[in-house]
Protein backbone atom coordinates (compact mmCIF):
# COMPACT_ATOMS: atom_id res chain seq x y z
CA UNK A 1 0.00 0.00 0.00
CA UNK A 2 1.16 3.43 -1.12
CA UNK A 3 1.53 6.22 1.62
CA UNK A 4 2.46 9.56 -0.71
CA UNK A 5 1.58 8.89 -3.66
CA UNK A 6 -1.95 8.37 -5.25
CA UNK A 7 -2.94 7.43 -8.98
CA UNK A 8 -1.40 11.44 -9.93
CA UNK A 9 1.44 12.01 -8.08
CA UNK A 10 1.73 13.26 -4.28
CA UNK A 11 -1.33 16.00 -3.57
CA UNK A 12 -2.29 17.67 -0.17
CA UNK A 13 -2.82 21.09 0.78
CA UNK A 14 -0.17 23.48 0.36
CA UNK A 15 1.83 23.75 3.45
CA UNK A 16 0.63 21.11 5.79
CA UNK A 17 2.33 17.29 5.29
CA UNK A 18 3.30 15.73 3.07
CA UNK A 19 3.44 19.53 1.04
CA UNK A 20 5.15 21.47 4.21
CA UNK A 21 8.63 22.77 3.80
CA UNK A 22 10.93 19.71 5.31
CA UNK A 23 9.02 16.81 3.49
CA UNK A 24 8.99 18.49 -0.14
CA UNK A 25 12.88 18.54 1.17
CA UNK A 26 12.94 15.25 1.79
CA UNK A 27 11.01 14.52 -1.34
CA UNK A 28 13.92 16.29 -3.32
CA UNK A 29 16.58 14.18 -1.76
CA UNK A 30 14.95 11.16 -2.84
CA UNK A 31 13.82 11.65 -6.08
CA UNK A 32 17.49 12.78 -6.48
CA UNK A 33 19.11 9.75 -5.33
CA UNK A 34 16.13 7.21 -6.92
CA UNK A 35 15.96 8.59 -10.44
CA UNK A 36 19.88 9.37 -11.45
CA UNK A 37 21.43 6.35 -13.72
CA UNK A 38 24.30 4.57 -14.14
CA UNK A 39 25.93 6.04 -10.34
CA UNK A 40 25.08 9.75 -11.37
CA UNK A 41 22.91 12.44 -10.34
CA UNK A 42 20.04 13.17 -12.39
CA UNK A 43 19.38 16.54 -14.81
CA UNK A 44 15.94 17.57 -14.27
CA UNK A 45 13.41 19.76 -15.39
CA UNK A 46 10.96 21.07 -12.59
CA UNK A 47 7.73 23.11 -13.80
CA UNK A 48 4.80 24.11 -12.23
CA UNK A 49 1.09 25.61 -12.65
CA UNK A 50 -0.53 28.94 -11.47
CA UNK A 51 -0.98 28.42 -8.01
CA UNK A 52 0.48 30.80 -5.30
CA UNK A 53 2.02 28.00 -3.84
CA UNK A 54 3.91 26.73 -6.56
CA UNK A 55 6.95 29.10 -6.15
CA UNK A 56 8.25 28.01 -2.51
CA UNK A 57 6.97 24.21 -3.19
CA UNK A 58 9.72 24.73 -6.36
CA UNK A 59 12.27 25.88 -3.83
CA UNK A 60 11.79 23.63 -1.28
CA UNK A 61 12.23 20.72 -3.61
CA UNK A 62 15.61 22.17 -5.22
CA UNK A 63 17.14 22.42 -2.14
CA UNK A 64 16.56 18.42 -1.79
CA UNK A 65 17.75 18.30 -5.01
CA UNK A 66 20.45 20.17 -4.84
CA UNK A 67 21.94 18.25 -1.31
CA UNK A 68 22.03 15.12 -3.21
CA UNK A 69 24.08 16.57 -6.60
CA UNK A 70 20.86 17.03 -8.80
CA UNK A 71 20.79 19.57 -11.68
CA UNK A 72 17.28 20.99 -12.21
CA UNK A 73 16.40 23.45 -15.22
CA UNK A 74 13.44 25.49 -14.29
CA UNK A 75 10.31 25.83 -16.97
CA UNK A 76 8.77 27.91 -15.26
CA UNK A 77 4.79 27.64 -15.46
CA UNK A 78 4.07 25.21 -18.17
CA UNK A 79 2.13 22.53 -18.41
CA UNK A 80 2.14 19.08 -17.28
CA UNK A 81 2.31 17.06 -20.70
CA UNK A 82 4.66 19.83 -21.82
CA UNK A 83 7.42 18.61 -18.91
CA UNK A 84 6.87 15.35 -19.67
CA UNK A 85 7.26 15.68 -23.03
CA UNK A 86 9.98 17.93 -23.08
CA UNK A 87 11.77 15.68 -20.34
CA UNK A 88 11.75 12.64 -23.09
CA UNK A 89 12.57 14.98 -26.18
CA UNK A 90 15.56 16.58 -24.32
CA UNK A 91 17.43 13.60 -22.46
CA UNK A 92 16.39 14.61 -18.56
CA UNK A 93 16.63 11.84 -16.20
CA UNK A 94 12.91 13.14 -14.96
CA UNK A 95 10.96 15.87 -14.99
CA UNK A 96 8.55 17.21 -11.63
CA UNK A 97 5.26 19.51 -12.11
CA UNK A 98 4.17 20.65 -9.06
CA UNK A 99 0.23 21.07 -9.83
CA UNK A 100 -2.78 19.28 -7.82
CA UNK A 101 -4.42 19.52 -11.44
CA UNK A 102 -8.19 20.06 -11.47
CA UNK A 103 -7.95 20.92 -7.32
CA UNK A 104 -8.60 24.28 -6.21
CA UNK A 105 -5.76 26.60 -5.02
CA UNK A 106 -5.02 25.81 -1.74
CA UNK A 107 -4.14 22.06 -2.46
CA UNK A 108 -0.94 21.56 -4.64
CA UNK A 109 1.14 18.30 -5.38
CA UNK A 110 4.11 17.03 -6.74
CA UNK A 111 3.81 14.95 -9.79
CA UNK A 112 7.27 12.96 -11.59
CA UNK A 113 7.83 11.70 -15.00
CA UNK A 114 10.40 9.55 -15.90
CA UNK A 115 13.18 9.75 -18.75
CA UNK A 116 10.73 7.94 -21.08
CA UNK A 117 8.23 11.01 -20.09
CA UNK A 118 6.22 8.44 -17.91
CA UNK A 119 4.57 8.34 -14.88
CA UNK A 120 6.66 6.27 -12.45
CA UNK A 121 6.16 2.78 -11.70
CA UNK A 122 4.35 1.53 -8.12
CA UNK A 123 7.63 -0.04 -7.00
CA UNK A 124 9.46 3.38 -7.41
CA UNK A 125 7.38 4.84 -5.85
CA UNK A 126 7.57 3.65 -2.94
CA UNK A 127 11.27 3.12 -2.66
CA UNK A 128 10.94 7.14 -2.63
CA UNK A 129 8.24 6.45 0.05
CA UNK A 130 10.54 4.38 1.94
CA UNK A 131 13.18 6.94 1.71
CA UNK A 132 11.23 9.89 2.60
CA UNK A 133 9.16 8.49 5.51
CA UNK A 134 11.49 5.88 7.05
CA UNK A 135 15.04 7.33 6.09
CA UNK A 136 15.95 5.23 4.15
CA UNK A 137 18.61 7.11 1.94
CA UNK A 138 22.12 5.62 1.39
CA UNK A 139 24.88 6.91 3.52
CA UNK A 140 26.75 10.06 1.84
CA UNK A 141 28.88 9.58 -0.69
CA UNK A 142 31.08 12.68 0.06
CA UNK A 143 31.37 14.96 3.33
CA UNK A 144 28.27 17.55 3.09
CA UNK A 145 25.81 14.71 1.45
CA UNK A 146 26.66 15.69 -1.93
CA UNK A 147 27.56 13.11 -4.06
CA UNK A 148 31.20 13.07 -6.17
CA UNK A 149 28.58 12.71 -9.55
CA UNK A 150 27.29 15.82 -8.97
CA UNK A 151 29.19 17.67 -11.77
CA UNK A 152 28.09 15.01 -14.41
CA UNK A 153 24.69 15.90 -13.77
CA UNK A 154 25.07 19.06 -14.36
CA UNK A 155 27.20 18.74 -17.43
CA UNK A 156 24.08 18.54 -20.30
CA UNK A 157 22.90 21.90 -22.00
CA UNK A 158 21.09 24.25 -19.56
CA UNK A 159 17.41 25.51 -21.32
CA UNK A 160 15.71 28.72 -20.17
CA UNK A 161 12.08 28.65 -19.79
CA UNK A 162 11.28 30.56 -23.01
CA UNK A 163 13.42 27.89 -24.76
CA UNK A 164 11.76 25.25 -23.26
CA UNK A 165 8.20 26.81 -23.97
CA UNK A 166 9.09 27.47 -27.38
CA UNK A 167 10.38 23.87 -27.72
CA UNK A 168 6.68 22.43 -26.98
CA UNK A 169 4.86 24.74 -29.53
CA UNK A 170 7.24 23.18 -32.10
CA UNK A 171 6.33 19.95 -31.05
CA UNK A 172 3.16 20.14 -30.67
CA UNK A 173 2.28 22.06 -34.01
CA UNK A 174 3.75 18.75 -35.63
CA UNK A 175 0.82 16.73 -34.60
CA UNK A 176 -1.67 18.68 -37.08
CA UNK A 177 0.26 19.37 -39.94
CA UNK A 178 2.22 22.43 -40.99
CA UNK A 179 0.84 26.22 -42.00
CA UNK A 180 -2.13 26.78 -40.67
CA UNK A 181 -4.28 24.08 -40.70
CA UNK A 182 -7.28 25.09 -38.02
CA UNK A 183 -7.94 28.38 -40.57
CA UNK A 184 -12.00 29.03 -40.27
CA UNK A 185 -12.52 27.22 -37.20
CA UNK A 186 -13.74 29.62 -34.62
CA UNK A 187 -12.98 28.02 -31.28
CA UNK A 188 -13.62 29.14 -27.46
CA UNK A 189 -11.09 28.26 -24.74
CA UNK A 190 -11.31 27.85 -20.72
CA UNK A 191 -8.01 27.86 -19.71
CA UNK A 192 -8.87 27.23 -15.89
CA UNK A 193 -6.70 30.16 -14.89
CA UNK A 194 -4.32 27.33 -15.12
CA UNK A 195 -1.07 26.27 -17.05
CA UNK A 196 -3.07 26.26 -20.55
CA UNK A 197 -3.95 30.45 -20.35
CA UNK A 198 -0.63 31.46 -22.55
CA UNK A 199 0.17 28.16 -24.36
CA UNK A 200 -4.10 27.11 -25.13
CA UNK A 201 -4.93 30.68 -27.23
CA UNK A 202 -1.00 30.95 -28.62
CA UNK A 203 -1.10 27.74 -30.29
CA UNK A 204 -4.18 27.70 -31.30
CA UNK A 205 -3.71 31.09 -32.99
CA UNK A 206 -0.55 29.91 -34.53
CA UNK A 207 -2.05 27.52 -36.37
CA UNK A 208 -4.98 29.32 -37.79
CA UNK A 209 -8.11 29.17 -35.41
CA UNK A 210 -9.84 32.47 -34.26
CA UNK A 211 -9.73 32.33 -30.65
CA UNK A 212 -11.85 33.44 -27.43
CA UNK A 213 -10.11 32.62 -24.83
CA UNK A 214 -12.09 32.30 -20.98
CA UNK A 215 -10.86 32.34 -18.08
CA UNK A 216 -6.97 32.89 -18.63
CA UNK A 217 -5.86 35.47 -15.80
CA UNK A 218 -4.48 33.55 -13.44
CA UNK A 219 -3.75 35.41 -10.06
CA UNK A 220 -2.39 31.97 -7.79
CA UNK A 221 -6.34 31.75 -6.51
CA UNK A 222 -8.48 31.49 -9.30
CA UNK A 223 -7.28 28.31 -10.67
CA UNK A 224 -10.44 26.28 -11.53
CA UNK A 225 -12.42 28.49 -9.40
CA UNK A 226 -15.63 27.79 -11.52
CA UNK A 227 -14.04 27.28 -14.45
CA UNK A 228 -12.12 24.52 -16.21
CA UNK A 229 -13.12 21.00 -17.33
CA UNK A 230 -15.02 20.61 -13.71
CA UNK A 231 -17.17 23.85 -14.24
CA UNK A 232 -17.79 24.71 -18.28
CA UNK A 233 -20.87 26.48 -17.74
CA UNK A 234 -19.41 29.76 -18.83
CA UNK A 235 -17.60 27.82 -21.49
CA UNK A 236 -21.16 26.54 -23.03
CA UNK A 237 -22.50 29.67 -22.54
CA UNK A 238 -20.05 31.10 -24.49
CA UNK A 239 -19.34 29.15 -27.62
CA UNK A 240 -23.65 29.25 -27.91
CA UNK A 241 -22.88 33.53 -27.54
CA UNK A 242 -20.35 33.13 -30.28
CA UNK A 243 -21.67 31.05 -32.82
CA UNK A 244 -18.61 28.91 -32.39
CA UNK A 245 -17.74 26.03 -33.69
CA UNK A 246 -16.47 24.13 -30.82
CA UNK A 247 -15.41 24.76 -27.09
CA UNK A 248 -12.61 23.42 -25.66
CA UNK A 249 -11.83 23.19 -21.38
CA UNK A 250 -8.80 22.67 -19.91
CA UNK A 251 -8.04 22.10 -16.45
CA UNK A 252 -5.19 24.10 -14.04
CA UNK A 253 -2.53 21.83 -15.61
CA UNK A 254 -3.76 21.35 -18.65
CA UNK A 255 -3.48 17.13 -19.28
CA UNK A 256 -7.34 17.20 -19.46
CA UNK A 257 -9.54 18.23 -22.15
CA UNK A 258 -13.28 18.17 -22.63
CA UNK A 259 -15.52 19.65 -25.29
CA UNK A 260 -18.51 21.63 -25.82
CA UNK A 261 -19.93 21.42 -29.72
CA UNK A 262 -22.07 24.09 -30.97
CA UNK A 263 -25.24 23.76 -29.48
CA UNK A 264 -23.62 24.09 -25.83
CA UNK A 265 -23.66 20.47 -24.76
CA UNK A 266 -20.73 18.73 -22.82
CA UNK A 267 -19.09 16.27 -24.18
CA UNK A 268 -16.79 14.24 -21.94
CA UNK A 269 -13.45 12.03 -22.85
CA UNK A 270 -16.18 9.06 -24.09
CA UNK A 271 -16.98 11.48 -27.06
CA UNK A 272 -13.24 12.11 -27.74
CA UNK A 273 -12.30 8.99 -27.74
CA UNK A 274 -14.99 7.55 -29.87
CA UNK A 275 -14.45 9.72 -32.52
CA UNK A 276 -10.47 9.62 -32.47
CA UNK A 277 -11.15 6.13 -32.64
CA UNK A 278 -13.35 6.05 -35.46
CA UNK A 279 -11.55 8.04 -37.36
CA UNK A 280 -8.15 6.39 -37.18
CA UNK A 281 -9.37 2.93 -38.02
CA UNK A 282 -11.09 4.74 -41.27
CA UNK A 283 -7.69 6.14 -42.16
CA UNK A 284 -5.76 2.88 -41.30
CA UNK A 285 -4.08 4.37 -38.12
CA UNK A 286 -5.78 2.13 -35.34
CA UNK A 287 -3.69 -0.88 -34.54
CA UNK A 288 -5.08 -4.31 -33.41
CA UNK A 289 -8.37 -2.10 -33.59
CA UNK A 290 -8.23 -1.51 -30.04
CA UNK A 291 -8.92 1.29 -27.61
CA UNK A 292 -8.22 1.30 -24.19
CA UNK A 293 -10.56 3.02 -21.41
CA UNK A 294 -11.43 2.95 -17.75
CA UNK A 295 -13.69 0.80 -15.84
CA UNK A 296 -15.61 4.32 -15.76
CA UNK A 297 -15.96 4.30 -19.51
CA UNK A 298 -19.59 4.58 -20.07
CA UNK A 299 -21.38 1.21 -22.08
CA UNK A 300 -22.41 2.74 -24.94
CA UNK A 301 -18.86 3.64 -25.59
CA UNK A 302 -17.90 -0.33 -25.72
CA UNK A 303 -21.23 -0.74 -28.08
CA UNK A 304 -20.56 1.91 -30.32
CA UNK A 305 -17.39 1.10 -30.81
CA UNK A 306 -18.03 -2.47 -31.52
CA UNK A 307 -20.54 -1.53 -34.18
CA UNK A 308 -17.19 0.28 -35.65
CA UNK A 309 -15.24 -3.20 -35.08
CA UNK A 310 -13.43 -1.90 -32.50
CA UNK A 311 -12.87 -3.71 -29.24
CA UNK A 312 -12.90 -1.30 -26.01
CA UNK A 313 -10.23 -2.80 -23.47
CA UNK A 314 -10.34 -1.27 -19.51
CA UNK A 315 -7.82 -0.54 -17.25
CA UNK A 316 -8.18 0.47 -13.55
CA UNK A 317 -8.94 4.27 -13.14
CA UNK A 318 -5.99 6.78 -13.60
CA UNK A 319 -4.08 7.79 -16.69
CA UNK A 320 -0.79 5.73 -15.96
CA UNK A 321 -2.79 2.56 -15.27
CA UNK A 322 -4.49 3.47 -18.81
CA UNK A 323 -1.31 3.30 -20.42
CA UNK A 324 0.32 0.56 -18.97
CA UNK A 325 -2.72 -1.79 -20.25
CA UNK A 326 -1.84 0.37 -23.59
CA UNK A 327 1.45 -1.08 -23.53
CA UNK A 328 0.90 -4.49 -22.66
CA UNK A 329 -1.28 -4.36 -25.89
CA UNK A 330 0.56 -2.38 -28.46
CA UNK A 331 -2.37 0.02 -28.50
CA UNK A 332 -1.64 3.45 -29.52
CA UNK A 333 -5.32 5.12 -28.02
CA UNK A 334 -6.63 5.41 -24.74
CA UNK A 335 -8.25 7.77 -22.40
CA UNK A 336 -10.55 8.34 -19.48
CA UNK A 337 -14.06 10.11 -19.32
CA UNK A 338 -12.36 13.08 -17.46
CA UNK A 339 -10.48 14.12 -20.76
CA UNK A 340 -7.09 12.54 -20.11
CA UNK A 341 -6.76 11.21 -23.84
CA UNK A 342 -3.50 9.55 -24.74
CA UNK A 343 -2.44 9.51 -28.07
CA UNK A 344 0.66 7.01 -27.65
CA UNK A 345 2.05 7.32 -31.22
CA UNK A 346 2.61 10.95 -30.50
CA UNK A 347 2.68 11.32 -26.67
CA UNK A 348 3.33 9.21 -23.52
CA UNK A 349 1.00 11.00 -20.85
CA UNK A 350 -2.38 12.61 -21.68
CA UNK A 351 -2.62 16.24 -23.23
CA UNK A 352 -5.42 18.63 -23.33
CA UNK A 353 -3.61 20.51 -25.58
CA UNK A 354 -3.15 18.25 -28.34
CA UNK A 355 -6.26 16.49 -27.81
CA UNK A 356 -7.84 19.87 -28.60
CA UNK A 357 -5.65 20.14 -31.62
CA UNK A 358 -6.63 16.46 -33.32
CA UNK A 359 -10.50 16.94 -32.20
CA UNK A 360 -10.78 20.74 -33.92
CA UNK A 361 -8.62 18.87 -36.52
CA UNK A 362 -11.27 16.18 -37.28
CA UNK A 363 -13.81 18.25 -37.08
CA UNK A 364 -11.96 20.51 -39.80
CA UNK A 365 -11.08 18.05 -41.94
CA UNK A 366 -13.92 15.71 -42.11
CA UNK A 367 -16.67 18.32 -41.70
CA UNK A 368 -17.85 17.06 -38.74
CA UNK A 369 -21.42 18.45 -37.76
CA UNK A 370 -20.29 17.89 -34.26
CA UNK A 371 -23.68 18.98 -32.02
CA UNK A 372 -25.64 16.48 -34.65
CA UNK A 373 -23.86 13.67 -33.98
CA UNK A 374 -23.71 14.25 -30.41
CA UNK A 375 -27.28 14.75 -30.12
CA UNK A 376 -27.75 10.70 -31.57
CA UNK A 377 -25.46 9.37 -28.82
CA UNK A 378 -27.47 8.24 -25.99
CA UNK A 379 -24.84 7.07 -22.47
CA UNK A 380 -26.41 5.11 -20.28
CA UNK A 381 -27.80 6.66 -16.57
CA UNK A 382 -24.41 6.61 -14.81
CA UNK A 383 -24.68 8.00 -11.35
CA UNK A 384 -21.47 8.80 -9.46
CA UNK A 385 -21.03 9.74 -5.72
CA UNK A 386 -18.01 10.86 -3.48
CA UNK A 387 -18.78 9.93 0.14
CA UNK A 388 -15.85 11.52 2.29
CA UNK A 389 -14.42 8.73 4.97
CA UNK A 390 -12.32 9.04 8.13
CA UNK A 391 -10.55 5.07 6.91
CA UNK A 392 -9.56 3.50 4.13
CA UNK A 393 -9.93 -0.26 4.85
CA UNK A 394 -10.01 -2.65 1.99
CA UNK A 395 -13.94 -2.40 0.57
CA UNK A 396 -14.29 -6.16 -0.50
CA UNK A 397 -13.57 -7.55 2.42
CA UNK A 398 -15.50 -5.30 5.06
CA UNK A 399 -17.55 -7.54 6.78
CA UNK A 400 -20.61 -5.18 6.30
CA UNK A 401 -19.69 -3.15 2.78
CA UNK A 402 -18.10 -6.12 0.84
CA UNK A 403 -21.53 -8.00 1.24
CA UNK A 404 -23.54 -5.19 0.35
CA UNK A 405 -21.42 -3.93 -2.70
CA UNK A 406 -22.00 -7.95 -3.48
CA UNK A 407 -25.73 -7.80 -2.95
CA UNK A 408 -26.23 -4.89 -5.20
CA UNK A 409 -24.05 -6.56 -7.85
CA UNK A 410 -26.66 -9.43 -8.08
CA UNK A 411 -29.37 -6.75 -7.61
CA UNK A 412 -28.27 -5.43 -11.48
CA UNK A 413 -27.63 -8.44 -12.74
CA UNK A 414 -26.72 -7.96 -16.48
CA UNK A 415 -28.33 -4.47 -16.82
CA UNK A 416 -25.43 -2.40 -15.53
CA UNK A 417 -22.43 -2.09 -13.78
CA UNK A 418 -21.27 -1.20 -10.26
CA UNK A 419 -17.61 0.16 -9.13
CA UNK A 420 -17.23 1.07 -5.14
CA UNK A 421 -13.49 2.17 -4.90
CA UNK A 422 -11.24 4.96 -2.92
CA UNK A 423 -10.29 8.03 -4.52
CA UNK A 424 -6.31 8.11 -5.21
CA UNK A 425 -6.46 12.05 -4.80
CA UNK A 426 -8.27 12.88 -1.76
CA UNK A 427 -10.28 10.73 1.11
CA UNK A 428 -13.37 9.36 -0.30
CA UNK A 429 -14.95 6.32 -1.51
CA UNK A 430 -16.20 6.82 -4.85
CA UNK A 431 -19.51 5.17 -5.76
CA UNK A 432 -20.35 4.93 -9.78
CA UNK A 433 -23.74 3.23 -10.44
CA UNK A 434 -24.62 2.54 -14.36
CA UNK A 435 -27.93 1.08 -15.99
CA UNK A 436 -30.60 0.79 -18.17
CA UNK A 437 -33.06 2.36 -15.72
CA UNK A 438 -32.43 5.52 -14.01
CA UNK A 439 -34.42 4.84 -11.35
CA UNK A 440 -32.75 1.61 -10.60
CA UNK A 441 -29.40 3.27 -10.86
CA UNK A 442 -30.31 5.80 -8.44
CA UNK A 443 -31.44 3.62 -5.71
CA UNK A 444 -28.51 1.51 -5.93
CA UNK A 445 -26.04 4.18 -5.46
CA UNK A 446 -28.18 5.89 -2.38
CA UNK A 447 -28.28 2.67 -0.38
CA UNK A 448 -24.56 2.18 -0.61
CA UNK A 449 -24.09 5.72 -0.01
CA UNK A 450 -25.55 5.66 3.04
CA UNK A 451 -24.64 1.91 4.37
CA UNK A 452 -20.42 3.77 3.76
CA UNK A 453 -21.40 6.80 5.69
CA UNK A 454 -22.68 4.83 8.63
CA UNK A 455 -19.78 2.15 8.41
CA UNK A 456 -16.73 4.71 7.78
CA UNK A 457 -17.50 8.12 7.04
CA UNK A 458 -16.76 11.12 8.55
CA UNK A 459 -18.18 12.19 12.03
CA UNK A 460 -19.61 15.23 13.05
CA UNK A 461 -16.64 15.38 15.24
CA UNK A 462 -14.35 14.60 12.31
CA UNK A 463 -16.10 17.42 10.22
CA UNK A 464 -15.66 20.10 13.21
CA UNK A 465 -11.65 19.09 13.40
CA UNK A 466 -11.46 19.82 9.49
CA UNK A 467 -12.76 23.41 9.67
Amino acid sequence: MKRLFGTDGIRGVAGQFPLDEATVERIGRALALTLGSGGRAPRMMIGRDTRESGEAIEAALLRGLEARGAAADRAGVLSTPAIACLTRLLGYDAGIVISASHNQYRDNGIKVFSGRGEKLPDRIEMEIETQVLDGGEPGDASPGGVRPAASAAAAGAVHDAADLRERYFDWLSTAVGPGTPLAGLRIVLDCANGAASDLGPEIFRRLGAEVTPLHAAPDGRNINEGCGTLHPQDLAAEVVRRKASLGLAFDGDADRCLAVDASGRLLDGDYILFLAARDRKRRGLLPGNLVVGTVMSNLWLEKALHAEGIRLLRAPVGDKYVLEEMQRGDVTLGGEQSGHIIFLDKATTGDGLMTGLLLADLVRRTGLDLAAWAQSVKPCPQILVNVPVRDRPPLEAHPTIGPAIRDEELRLGGRGRLLVRYSGTESKARIMVEGEARAEVEACAARLRQLIEQEIGLTEGDRCRNR
